[in-house]
């Protein structure tokens, strides 16, 4: 193998390398933010589900 081969051949290499390495830090706080999301969407329900039961209560005050 020549020497330029060679060169190319680890440039390459290098390249992907680090290309895998900002992967790595892109999913990691690609993940993050997802359990970010993941625990704004819980507050979310809870206190939706909050309002519902009030509508609820108020419903079976009117019914009785």
């Amino acid at each position: 193998m020549s020497l330029e081969l060679f060169n190319q051949l680890e440039q390459k290499v290098t390249d992907t390398v680090e290309a895998l390495e900002m992967m790595k830090l892109e999913n990691e706080e690609l993940r993050n933010e997802n359990t970010q999301l993941k625990q704004e969407r819980e507050e979310w329900e809870r206190r939706l589900q909050g309002v519902l039961s009030k509508f609820d209560g108020m419903d079976d005050s009117s019914a009785s």
